[in-house]
């Protein structure tokens, strides 16, 4: 398979919410790396998509585009609306993503997007207030990476 049809893999899987088939994709040495979470490795990176989806009640309007691959890069622009859980609020997400592929799978997924943007639509006020802050992304890498945690445990053997 081709590293373009590997990302229109992974991103059609997602937007069928077909977690499993999503994370085929993915290298076992997987390293990923958003805003929200920070860096996590291996199936750390993948429990953290299992958690998303099954945490997105209402499920996740996805759409993706300006698929671009060149050797063992690749990068996709992506578009995420849903209900933060947390909230109920309405969230838009535009991100891009950036992949290294290795062994005909992603090795490395970098997402980059505005947290604050996202702050502002999930949290409102708050998210206006502090979002930007780096305050705000020391604390919410550890709350998500706490609630991870927790998913993790619950989770698996």
């Amino acid at each position: 398979m081709s590293n373009k049809a590997l990302i229109e893999k992974y991103y059609s899987s997602f937007a069928a919410q077909d977690i499993e088939g999503m994370l085929s994709c993915y290298h076992d040495n997987i390293q990923f790396e958003d805003p929200a979470f920070g860096i996590l490795k291996g199936e750390r990176a993948k429990n953290m998509w299992r958690m998303l989806l099954k945490s997105s009640k209402d499920g996740i309007k996805l759409k993706f585009s300006d698929i671009q691959t060149e050797g063992n890069t690749g990068s996709a622009i992506w578009i995420a609306e849903y209900n933060f859980s947390r909230t109920g609020r309405r969230v838009v997400n535009h991100v891009k993503a950036n992949f290294i592929f290795q062994d005909g799978l992603i090795i490395n997924h970098r997402d980059q997007f505005s947290l604050y943007k996202w702050a502002k639509q999930a949290l409102g006020m708050t998210g206006v207030l502090i979002g930007w802050s780096s305050f705000f992304k020391k604390k919410m890498q550890k709350g998500t990476n706490s609630l991870l945690d927790n998913f993790i445990l619950k989770n698996t053997d």
